[in-house]
């Protein structure tokens, strides 16, 4: 059989394209800049204070951008958005405290691999799940999407992914299906929350409505798109299970079946493989603790998983898992954030592309802004249910550069909030699209870092991902509509 001409771009590629499209973009849009002020709102009894723009003061700046081919001193030119991407933000988050935060976590895994204790764990899981494998899909993707509905978990499924993508292999699936329900089933959690204090909860309180208010609608919600997922998971990885080469991922995955060979299927868990294993069950746990309790985020997280990994090698040593030495937790180290390496590199790139438009500050000259008031412009005057499904599809395309749900929020709510007023559309409705365009579309964009990180986890590249994704994210998108034009009909708020 003939094999086709043509192949799929990697994402370094199709980024550095998109890169060149910002860059012409820049010559023949007009950047805006809005006027900032404070907003504060009621949040779990606390007040909270939130920097937004003024809708109504939008100005097209003076001079264009133009970024030129290259641009010395620390400026930002096409040549540049690799170095610019990846040094630009805080240790808050991206691009530089995500890169650290992928980098950290793949050294940390990297030497929890290398005590083989993983390993071993799947072994015994295979042997005591005989027949009862199909409960983890279910179960697992249930928990993941409440992860995303509670407490807005994102950045974290990368960890659980390297967990969980080697066992759900050894038990017959792919790495696809171990995306799905990990990453995919937190962000389903995530884009139709109740509660989400990373997106829903910032975005009502600057819309002007009542903080966590919509419970019912928002609930019913979330339960109708985890049985969707779930179902879709479980006939995909059904399909998969009954023929393995037919997935896109089968040689990638290769990666993880060379570990459970016949010849090794036998476990040997001991002891110290327990101990392991504990010590990452106990850290989780005290991560997931810090999270709800304490809002941890990047900087606390990176270092928690620092030292499940750090105490996971000194077990290892001590009870001299896989032979382990003192050097080989350095080594395991290096390992597991070089496996990573790639996908931090994804992150920086994406974020060179929202640097190259300009940035994503309002009271900065950027071509963002100059889309962001097309688009209010555009929905104005449209009938009230197709303004509402239009504000759903701004906030799914705007996604691809501002990818964080809080700064999205902050972007789009000022102007959308009002917006909605004027074409008849409730505040609710408003945040309900925000945060349907915004969770969903993390599942696929380039620019996700959290995506990105876990594709990174699974040895997947973004280009075979995407094959799979889309037409998932066309059922999403189509359901999502359902529920955007359902809320205009019963006057949501």
């Amino acid at each position: 059989m003939k094999k086709s001409r043509f192949q799929m771009p990697d994402t370094f590629i199709i980024i550095f394209f998109v890169v060149l499209l910002a860059t012409l973009l820049t010559y023949v849009i007009q950047p805006g800049v809005y006027e900032t002020k404070e907003v504060t709102f009621t949040q779990n009894g606390e007040e909270q204070t939130k920097t937004v723009l003024d809708p109504d003061s939008f100005t097209l700046a003076e001079e264009k951008i133009s970024v030129g081919i290259f641009e010395p001193y620390g400026g930002v030119g096409f040549l540049n958005y690799v170095f610019e991407g990846l040094v630009s933000g805080s240790k808050w988050g991206s691009a530089v405290g995500v890169v650290a935060f992928i980098l950290i976590i793949g050294g940390a895994f990297g030497i929890i691999m290398k005590t083989r204790a993983v390993e071993e764990g799947i072994l015994s899981v295979i042997a005591r799940t005989k027949g009862r494998e199909s409960l983890i899909i279910p179960i697992l993707f249930i928990l993941f999407s409440l992860g995303g509905a509670v407490f807005g978990m994102g950045e974290e499924a990368i960890a659980f992914a390297m967990i969980l993508i080697p066992i759900i292999i050894a038990l017959g699936y792919d790495s696809i299906t171990g995306i799905m329900i990990t990453y995919v089933a937190t962000q389903i959690g995530f884009a139709t929350s109740w509660m989400n204090p990373f997106s829903v909860a910032i975005a009502q309180g600057i819309a002007g409505v009542p903080v966590l208010s919509g419970f019912g609608f928002r609930f019913t919600m979330w339960a109708v798109f985890t049985l969707v997922g779930i179902i879709y998971t479980w006939m995909y990885a059904k399909s998969i299970r009954k023929d393995p080469t037919r997935s896109i991922a089968y040689d990638t995955d290769d990666y993880f079946r060379k570990d459970f060979k016949e010849s090794d299927i036998k476990a040997r868990f001991s002891l110290g493989h327990g101990l392991v294993i504990g010590t990452v069950a106990l850290g989780i746990v005290w991560i997931i603790w810090g999270v709800v309790k304490h809002a941890y985020y990047i900087p606390e997280i990176a270092t928690q998983f620092f030292t499940i990994g750090l105490v996971s090698g000194i077990i290892g040593v001590i009870f001299k898992l896989n032979n382990m030495r003192v050097n080989d937790l350095a080594e395991g180290f290096k390992q597991g954030a070089k496996d990573l390496l790639p996908a931090a590199l994804i992150v920086g790139m994406a974020k060179g592309i929202v640097l190259i438009l300009g940035g994503d500050d309002p009271a900065s000259p950027s071509i963002l802004n100059t889309i962001l008031y097309g688009a209010g412009n555009m929905i104005d005057g449209l009938p009230t249910a197709l303004s509402a499904w239009f504000m759903y599809v701004f906030q799914s395309v705007f996604n691809f550069f501002v990818v964080s749900g809080s700064g999205q929020a902050a972007l789009t709510m000022p102007l959308m909030a009002p917006l909605a007023d004027f074409v008849g559309v409730t505040r609710q409705v408003a945040v309900l699209a925000f945060q349907l365009g915004d969770g969903f579309t993390n599942m696929i964009v380039p620019t996700s870092a959290a995506l990105m990180g876990v594709l990174g986890a699974a040895r997947l590249d973004w280009a075979k991902w995407f094959k799979f994704q889309i037409k998932f994210q066309l059922l999403l998108f189509t359901l999502a509509s359902v529920f955007i034009i359902t809320a205009v009909l019963i006057n949501f708020s």
